[in-house]
């Protein structure tokens, strides 16, 4: 199997995890986690994808399966957790491109913190627009985003290396075999 097919069959994978877990969750994709898996295990523009590929299905069950609302504001919103989606996946990368660490766990850790903060950041910028800033910087609710995020990348890195133990293809790219 070619780099590329390997990069869409986990950009699929991934993206279907996170699909499970918006309709187990009824939340929001687990972002962070799949921004810090992706920056450890996938090129650049495959973990971009994946971050908007995992946000777009998520809005295809909000809307399609758990009734958001139709409204401007809603759809709006839908707008700004795209880019930080992609901002999660861009800083996640950033992070890791600047750090010469081995430890698979460690650069997951990282990835996952930065990811984890550049998507509250660019919610809180829409939510100065959009309403919301009290939720988006409320201790208890961020605290149990970060907590169910990384408990989703856990159970993410369990899933990615159980399919690579299994003989699924990694991904590929420079960090493909940490």
């Amino acid at each position: 199997m070619t780099q590329a097919r390997a990069s869409t069959l986990w950009i699929m994978l991934l993206t279907l995890a996170s699909m499970a877990t918006s309709f187990a969750l009824a939340c929001t994709a687990p972002v962070a986690a799949l921004a810090a898996l992706a920056a450890v295990h996938m090129r650049r523009r495959d973990g971009i994808a994946l971050a908007l590929a995992a946000w777009g299905a998520n809005q295809a069950v909000g809307f399609l399966f758990l009734h958001y609302p139709h409204d401007p504001k809603t759809l709006l919103w839908g707008v700004g957790l795209g880019t930080a989606a992609a901002g999660s996946a861009i800083v996640a990368y950033a992070a890791l491109g600047r750090l010469r660490i081995q430890s698979t766990v460690a650069k997951l850790a990282i990835a996952y913190v930065a990811a984890f903060v550049a998507g509250k950041l660019v919610t809180l910028c829409w939510a100065a627009m959009l309403g919301g800033v009290a939720i988006t910087l409320h201790p208890g609710y961020s605290l149990d985003q970060f907590l169910r995020n990384g408990a989703i990348l856990i159970g993410l890195y369990a899933f990615y290396r159980l399919l690579v133990a299994l003989g699924v293809p990694a991904p590929g790219g420079k960090l493909a075999t940490a």
